[in-house]
């Protein structure tokens, strides 16, 4: 669906289900991971979703389900947005999984404001509960009796056991969860000392870079063949209602035929949403994927550049001896090119990052050494105001995104010129966000392009005044900017 594309109004069946947790790291990765790849084995189509702001996770739900999984989240898009994503992008025949985030009815503040629990709500999804069944029997009954009472709005279908001991252990939980709650348990997972995916400071090991996924793939086969009951979680999804669809679409994209757009995307910069990419190819971009690894210069012809997120510490010595790269980054800022980096992308244009002991060489753009500390420095969703002149956004808008990052700024980030005001979150430090350096800015803040058009709007329209003072003397009608809508 593009983005001036409508849904017509009526009802769709969608078969669907969400996998919750009691809380975060209860195992919801690993069951949505292996039912996605017993259903695909077993010929069903599939499409994976995530709720929240999340690139890891995402990650691997879309190599499980062999297509891009798309995020869904209360609050950095509103409900329409929620709902024309998810119908734009689900399936009507076959199984639609959504990954849940944190515990069940973990959200923004005490009444569980933005929480899996208000995504179940909205788009009526039945529940898929994974439990983890670490040193405990008839408690775990108790728990999910406590989630089936807490709003009968969420209907919780079935339980999943995680880390289980052993059989005794099994049949004990087994028979407390489904007398007590009335609801089957469709799965049962044993503890294990080596998970199938690695994890790291900022959860599991990306695909780019965890080398053997055909591996990963074997090993997790090897943990749920046997022992999820695929008939009933189908079942499960399968009882979902009729999802009613209003007439509804998204924004028609600013026009961008003839504009030529740059993003770096390798194993150390892996973070971007499918639809901020999808947003700027529908406008009609061109887009130029490249390395920062690997490439000694930048692409010919570039109107603008996407640096997304990721993990540069973990390329610290690579991308530090790739100094024809950073030369070129450094000189292409200088030089007036609209350039916008997020959270790693950030880190990749300061002078030095620091981390175990060693400071590497980064690209020089923004005057400032940044350092990883062992803990969070920002996490969570975010809220900023611009309030000052910027490439990429009109003063007075106001940003909802989210951070996750260990790194912070070390000197002063008040000294630079910055674009926003934290309202909410962490930033670059002392309450601003969004470094500003000439045609480039770059600050911890993910945004989401079907959440925050002007993000897609904003890169466009920069790309298209560099693309113009390049060539003023052209007259190309596929760069005016549109018609006030």
């Amino acid at each position: 669906m593009s983005r001036g594309d409508s849904i017509a109004a009526g009802v769709r069946s969608m078969p669907r289900l969400l996998v919750a947790g009691l809380s975060g790291d209860a195992g919801k990765t690993v069951v949505s991971l292996g039912v996605l790849w017993l259903l695909r084995r077993a010929g069903v189509e599939v499409r994976a979703f995530k709720k929240g702001p999340d690139y890891i996770d995402p990650s691997w739900l879309a190599w499980a389900s062999a297509h891009p999984a798309r995020n869904l989240d209360t609050y950095l898009m509103d409900a329409d947005a929620v709902r024309t994503s998810f119908l734009a992008h689900g399936v009507t025949a076959g199984v639609n999984l959504v990954e849940g985030n944190r515990g069940l009815y973990d959200g923004f503040d005490a009444a569980g404001t933005h929480s899996s629990a208000a995504l179940v709500r909205l788009l009526s999804i039945p529940v898929l509960l994974v439990v983890d069944a670490t040193k405990t029997t008839c408690t775990a009954a108790a728990l999910v009796l406590g989630c089936q009472h807490f709003d009968p709005r969420v209907s919780i279908r079935g339980v999943v056991l995680n880390n289980v001991s052993g059989g005794r252990h099994e049949s004990v939980l087994r028979a407390s969860i489904e007398t007590a709650c009335a609801i089957p348990v469709v799965g049962a997972l044993p503890r294990r000392n080596t998970p199938p995916i690695p994890e790291r400071h900022l959860g599991l090991i990306p695909p780019e870079e965890f080398g053997d996924t055909h591996q990963a793939g074997q090993s997790l086969l090897e943990l749920v063949e046997g022992r999820l009951d695929l008939d009933a979680i189908l079942t499960i999804a399968r009882s979902a209602p009729p999802l009613e669809t209003a007439s509804a679409g998204l924004l028609p994209a600013p026009d961008a035929h003839g504009l030529r757009l740059g993003y770096v995307r390798d194993s150390a910069f892996s973070f971007y949403y499918p639809e901020n990419l999808e947003a700027l190819e529908r406008a009609g971009a061109e887009l130029v994927a490249l390395s920062a690894l690997t490439a000694g210069d930048l692409p010919e012809g570039l109107h603008a550049l996407y640096i997304g997120g990721g993990f540069p510490e973990t390329h610290a010595q690579q991308l530090a001896a790739n100094a024809g790269f950073l030369r070129a980054l450094r000189r292409a800022s200088e030089e007036g090119l609209p350039i916008y980096a997020e959270c790693g992308g950030l880190i990749l244009l300061a002078q030095s990052l620091a981390w175990q002991g060693r400071r590497y060489a980064m690209a020089g753009v923004f005057p400032v050494d940044v350092e990883l500390l062992a803990k969070p420095q920002g996490h969570g969703y975010s809220e900023l105001k611009v309030d000052a002149p910027n490439p990429f956004y009109a003063e007075g808008v106001v940003l909802r995104g989210h951070e996750f990052h260990y790194s912070r700024i070390r000197e002063d980030a008040v000294a630079m010129a910055s674009a926003c005001r934290v309202l909410r979150g962490s930033g670059c430090g002392v309450g601003r966000e969004f470094l500003v350096r000439g045609n480039t800015m770059g600050g911890y803040t993910h945004l989401h392009a079907v959440a925050t058009p002007e993000w897609a709007a904003g890169l466009i329209q920069a790309a298209r005044e560099y693309a113009r003072r390049r060539k003023p003397h052209v007259e190309d009608c596929h760069l005016v900017a549109p018609a006030a809508q």
